[in-house]
């Protein structure tokens, strides 16, 4: 992945947008609605959408929404026993302050802009258990040791329509590289750029891949926070754009049997003055620093599963010669790795395949970066790098076969505490029981399938 830059003319500005531009927008009468945005505990964007002129005048020193936000599953069910929330506190508001220097247009919705939140207690302190908050103590624990944290997201999911038969994927055959698609696909994928860059939202590349129905978008590389946001604002906006092609887009990480979809997080470290902590040539030895981070990774990870696969779904993809890693391996530019190294020069950077299509990206990188930061400490160094078939390589630690065999890692690990804090990894262990819950006590169809005979 390299950085990008967007020269498409579109009739919103590209990229955010600032607080004085955003009042230029209101004043001409371009802006009608805002859109106040949090990312849920899934990733995904829930809030309220306001009258411009009453959210300028009122609320710019936030706006109360119900703290469930932050304490539901994929159905929004309301869970409870939360520490700051729940049945016993009367699921309550907090106040979410805006970002008014961090504001996106939504092409789908002229006149509409979205601006992301922060969740705030009554004192005025960040809710820490946010995923964006979570990101952002990371990045900000980084930056205390010296460095900036650049990052992009490559992202796989498949696209289904609804017919007579069922749910079927959108296109049947393979057409993973394929320069020619069908009407139906093509128009869909113009109609996805086109929105992506009035959106101000970058990409590197729009590809389908080898799976039935499967799309994979590379957003362009930069700031860590910024990447994320991009990701969370395309997960909104292909919605749209997928049902206006009636086409329903699925973000599971195995979706079909078979089949694997992948959240992979590309991230590297640069100084303050802008220098590449990973500049490596091939034939040379890897620099201190990325090795250390490796390290960290290897050493952490399997500590913070949760964050990175975070549903029973999740643990589907990690299957054999299926570009999913089924051990927490690294190797140079091995995709049968959990870490590959890859790139060139300074633009090496290191590729986590770990999380899948259903990870929360604010949580995988949170998980990531903290498991780096680990490593940068501790000084750690890793085992030697795999240089032959990973899912062969008996002397690495597997990955977990589900979530029920992750989670007792994750909620009594030390390393997970002290690189999280208590209060974090009692939400998330909260949260991924109940995901357990739900899926020990509904019956599928494919029990059905095998039980009734």
């Amino acid at each position: 992945m390299n950085a990008a830059t967007n020269t498409t003319t579109t009739p919103w500005p590209a990229g955010p947008v600032s607080r004085e531009a955003l009042q230029r927008l209101l004043q001409d009468r371009s802006v009608t609605d805002i859109m106040l945005a949090v990312p849920d505990l899934q990733g995904r964007l829930l809030g309220k959408t306001f009258n411009a002129p009453v959210f300028l005048e009122r609320m710019t020193d936030g706006a109360e929404m119900c703290s469930y936000i932050l304490a539901t599953d994929v159905d929004m069910t309301p869970l409870d026993g939360f520490d700051f929330t729940g049945w016993e506190q009367g699921f309550g508001d907090f106040l979410v302050t805006p970002d008014l220097d961090n504001v996106r247009m939504l092409p789908y919705r002229p006149g509409t802009a979205l601006v992301f939140g922060t969740p705030v207690h009554d004192d005025g302190t960040p809710v820490e258990v946010a995923p964006r908050r979570l990101l952002e103590t990371q990045i900000e624990r980084l930056n205390e040791l010296g460095y900036v944290v650049k990052a992009g997201v490559e992202s796989e999911f498949l696209l289904y329509t609804d017919g007579p038969s069922g749910r079927t994927p959108a296109w049947g055959e393979n057409l993973d590289y394929g320069l020619q698609h069908p009407p139906k696909v093509s128009d869909f994928l113009h109609h996805l750029a086109d929105a992506m860059r009035d959106a101000g939202l970058v990409h590197e590349a729009i590809k389908t891949e080898s799976a039935a129905g499967q799309t994979e978008v590379t957003l362009a590389y930069g700031q860590a926070l910024k990447a994320c946001d991009d990701y969370a604002l395309f997960r909104h906006l292909i919605r749209d754009i997928a049902g206006r092609h009636s086409m329903i887009p699925a973000f599971m990480a195995a979706p079909e049997t078979g089949v694997g979809s992948g959240l992979h997080l590309h991230l590297s470290l640069w100084t303050e003055r802008d220098e590449p902590g990973f500049a490596h040539h091939r034939g040379e030895e890897l620099p201190p620093l990325m090795l250390r981070a490796v390290a960290g990774l290897l050493s952490a990870l399997p500590h913070l599963a949760p964050l990175y696969a975070p549903t029973p779904n999740s643990y589907k993809r990690y299957q054999p010669h299926s570009f999913a890693p089924t051990r927490y391996t690294w190797g140079f530019d091995h995709r049968g790795c959990a870490i590959r190294v890859t790139g060139h020069g300074n633009g090496t950077h290191l590729e986590v395949r770990l999380a899948g299509a259903d990870a929360n990206a604010y949580l995988a990188l949170t998980a990531y970066l903290a498991a780096i930061a680990h490593g940068l400490k501790e000084k750690l160094s890793p085992r030697p790098a795999c240089d032959r078939d990973a899912y062969h390589d008996r002397s690495a630690i597997p990955v977990y076969a589900d979530l029920a065999e992750a989670l007792p890692h994750f909620e009594h690990s030390t390393i997970a505490h002290s690189l999280l804090g208590k209060d974090t990894v009692r939400h998330y262990t909260h949260a991924a029981r109940a995901e357990l819950t739900w899926h020990r006590t509904h019956i599928t169809d494919l029990e059905q399938q095998r039980g009734i005979r």
